[in-house]
């Protein structure tokens, strides 16, 4: 088994000469582009994908290798996965030769290979660097083709960062040089992601509502730190994609995505120094500014901006980068639970939304927005680990009261700031009962 470890990166295609350029200036080692034909295979219940499971042959220069890719993480467009490579002699599947511990069960299912069959392709040609980064040995790939599911079909136009041996971090550090060159942007949907949404039909996506934040049982307050911001640079990077394929409407999305994070440091404050953060929360203002003013999404999203703060962001989650900026009363604070912080915190919040909206406001409802905005964020990185009906009844009426504050609904704003203010919590008060 090897740990893949691989950061992707969308390229505008206007830029590929240039940036092609720009790679051979790093390095000489360069290898000439070769075809890679990738066919993806799936059965008619969908039990691998249901798995986490990406099953594919590749064929290149008359050679064949299967592939099993199992459940890892993907942390921006940072890929970390464990997988499974078997040289064959020709291009059909023998699940028989993958160890007993790629299946769930410690066995390959009885019937798993008459069930797995083609069910997308990937046809592109991969041009390599070899760089040496600090101790670390990097390949980076630049892709150009297409993915195929029938008669539907979009193009590949990628860069891959893939680690050979050394640490994650060199991977990272490479990447902050790259980004300074615009034309690239970090990429969450993998070939195979793609592959499977051709497969499906290729449905529109739809825009995806922030939703409470999800949490193991008895985390940390420092897990549930990395969940908020990992959150939200999902929320961000998903609608990104769906601004450049053109919903107009997910810029908003993405708005509040940055908002989500700035509000999340903003609620770890207390813990987290803002010393910490300054560099991240400096691009976040830059990258908020640049979507805001855009006029389109390829006036934005190509622009280093919003490629070094997702970068940054990238990989403060992936090293813990803010753990060095933490007293031993901080880490102390971090150890502790997420739960007994969401309790208090809550509280808190729900108190200075009763405060600020105690009585009619008149024609100064607008002043409060970002308040509301900032607490209505607060209960959604803090809310998942309760009664889920109860946490969306409570929420859904100061939501309700935000909508109408922007659409100057006078009738409405009084029904739900009187129902809001007079709920009781869903949450144990204070974390003392």
């Amino acid at each position: 088994m090897a740990q893949e470890i691989e950061l992707k990166f969308i390229v505008n295609q206007d830029s590929v000469e240039t940036l092609r350029q720009h790679l051979h200036g790093l390095t000489q080692e360069h290898i000439a582009p070769s075809q890679l034909l990738n066919i993806y295979y799936e059965t008619p219940d969908n039990w691998l994908r249901g798995h986490d499971m990406g099953l594919r042959i590749r064929g290149f220069d008359d050679q064949y290798e299967m592939t099993m890719k199992i459940a890892g993480r993907v942390i921006g467009g940072l890929h970390q996965r464990p997988e499974y490579n078997i040289p064959l002699t020709g291009p059909e599947l023998d699940l028989s030769r993958f160890p007993a511990e790629v299946w769930p069960e410690g066995v390959l299912p009885d019937d798993l290979q008459a069930q797995a069959q083609p069910l997308f392709s990937t046809n592109f040609a991969r041009e390599k660097w070899l760089v040496n980064v600090g101790d670390s040995r990097i390949e980076i790939g630049l892709d150009l083709g297409e993915v195929k599911a029938g008669e539907l079909a979009e193009p590949i136009c990628e860069l891959e960062l893939e680690l050979l041996s050394g640490s994650a971090t060199d991977v990272l550090k490479l990447a902050r040089q790259l980004v300074n060159f615009s034309g690239l942007r970090q990429g969450s949907l993998s070939k195979a992601a793609r592959g499977y949404h051709l497969a499906q039909g290729n449905a529109t996506r739809e825009r995806r509502p922030t939703s409470f934040l999800q949490t193991p049982a008895k985390a940390s307050v420092e897990q549930g730190f990395a969940a908020a911001l990992e959150l939200a640079l999902s929320q961000w990077q998903y609608h990104e994609e769906l601004w450049v394929r053109g919903d107009e409407k997910a810029k908003a999305e993405i708005l509040n995505a940055i908002a989500l994070l700035r509000h999340a440091l903003t609620l770890f404050g207390g813990i987290v120094p803002r010393k910490a953060s300054t560099h991240l929360r400096d691009l976040l203002t830059q990258s908020d500014a640049t979507i805001t003013s855009a006029v389109s999404a390829n006036t934005a999203v190509w622009g280093t901006e919003s490629a070094m703060a997702k970068l940054l962001l990238t990989e403060w989650l992936v090293t813990q980068g803010w753990r060095v900026f933490l007293d031993e009363k901080a880490q102390a604070k971090f150890a502790d639970s997420f739960k007994r912080f969401a309790d208090i915190h809550l509280s808190r919040s729900a108190a200075e939304l009763k405060k600020a909206f105690a009585q009619p406001l008149g024609d100064s409802y607008r002043d409060q927005l970002p308040r509301l905005v900032r607490n209505i964020d607060n209960v959604l990185l803090l809310g998942g680990r309760y009664d889920r009906a109860l946490a969306e009844a409570w929420l859904e009426n100061w939501q309700g009261l935000h909508h109408a504050i922007e659409t100057r609904q006078r009738v409405e704003i009084e029904h739900f700031r009187n129902t809001a203010i007079s709920q009781e919590p869903f949450w144990l008060h204070s974390g003392k009962r």
